[in-house]
Parts: structure tokens; sequence; C-alpha cells
């Protein structure tokens, strides 16, 4: 059985000072350093005292604080990888939200939706956010370890799903995964069918 808990960092600068996120380096807010350790102390709970487990985060600082109590509860150094960052929003990065808003060209309702960029100048295409991390999530599950934990962001969380349940990328134009910040969702590979499920989507009962 391998058992991966995603998890989405919780409150960090950008979301209270209403600037635009993406590979913007913000920190947690103290909310957010509490909510971490809740989220270290729910971890611990689910993951069986004697299973191997990998801890692997993103490099931006908001989910490095989030993985490191977590690493620290279970006894793990983190492993940090860059491909797990939030998509980027080129020139819009730690500008205030409202910039990207007057300027934000959404999607078509139908056509190439997996190659527009929102017309903001550097941006991630969904396309090309879609491939580095299907990526990463290949890597991860070359790994032997029963249980991994995955510390990212919350569009991430979708293309982490979907990766893991082998959807292809050109079918992603439509789907997204309810996120929230601090959120755990756990997904679970059999095995004996090798069926890929999603066990939890989002749970934040532990920030209750």
């Amino acid at each position: 059985m391998r058992t991966l808990h995603v998890v989405v960092h919780p409150e960090a600068t950008h979301h209270v000072n209403g600037v635009v996120g993406g590979w913007h380096d913000s920190d947690l807010t103290p909310l957010g350093k509490t909510h971490a350790a809740a989220i270290a102390q729910a971890v611990f709970d689910t993951v069986p005292p004697e299973a191997k487990v990998l801890v692997t985060t993103s490099d931006l600082r908001r989910t490095r604080q989030t993985a490191e109590p977590i690493a620290a509860r279970l006894g793990v150094e983190e492993n940090v990888d860059p491909r797990l960052r939030e998509k980027s929003y080129g020139v819009a990065e730690g500008r205030p939200q409202a910039w990207l808003d007057e300027r934000f060209v959404p999607p078509p309702p139908v056509g190439d939706r997996m190659g527009h960029d929102e017309g903001v100048a550097g941006a991630e295409t969904k396309t090309a956010f879609a491939r580095r991390i299907y990526a990463a999530v290949e890597d991860l599950l070359g790994h032997e370890h029963e249980h991994q934990v995955i510390v990212t962001h919350g569009f991430a969380l979708t293309f982490m799903i979907a990766a893991f349940t082998r959807l292809p990328i050109e079918a992603l134009g439509y789907i997204t995964f309810r996120s929230s910040p601090g959120g755990i969702t756990t997904l679970r590979e059999d095995d004996y069918f090798h069926n890929r499920q999603v066990v939890r989507l989002n749970d934040r009962s532990h920030l209750a």
C-alpha cells in the first residue's frame, strides 16, 4: 500500500497582504505557523510509527516552513523540489491582487485552455505548469516509501491529483479540485489491483 499525504501550505503573508502569490516567496503568518504545527501533528497521527516516510516540499519559504515541523515530528529530513512550486504569474507576482485582476484574461470557454497564459507577461501556461508537476510526481512515485508527505500549493494540488491518477495532461483543461490553506489530501494506491484513489480531499478538521 502506498499513501501520499498532500499538504497545501497554511496562511501566508501574501494572503493577508492581498498580493499575488505564485512564485512570490512569502512567509507563513503567525496563524500559518500555528496551523503548520497542527498539520504536523495530524500527519504524525496518521502515519504508522514503523512506516518508511519521505517528506518532500516546494522550495518556497511558505512550504518549507510547513514541511519543517512535519519532518521534525516524523524524525526525518525534508527534501526540496522546486517543481512543486505554485503556478508562476510572471510579472504579477508580489503585486497587489487588484493589479492582476485588472489585466487578467480568463481562459476561453472552448479551445486552447491549456496553452492560455492569462495575458500576463512571463506567466506559465497550464500546460507548462502541469508538465513540471507531472514530472515531479513521476519521480516521487519511483521511491519505495510506504508513506510520502508532499507539501505544495493550492493550484498545484489539482495537478498533483491528476498526475497520481494518470489523467493525460491534454484532458486537464476543465478540471479543478477544491483546496484551502492548510488542507490535507490523501491519495492511495493498493498493492493488489494497483488502483489509485482519492481517500480524502482538502481535509481541514485538524485546524478546527
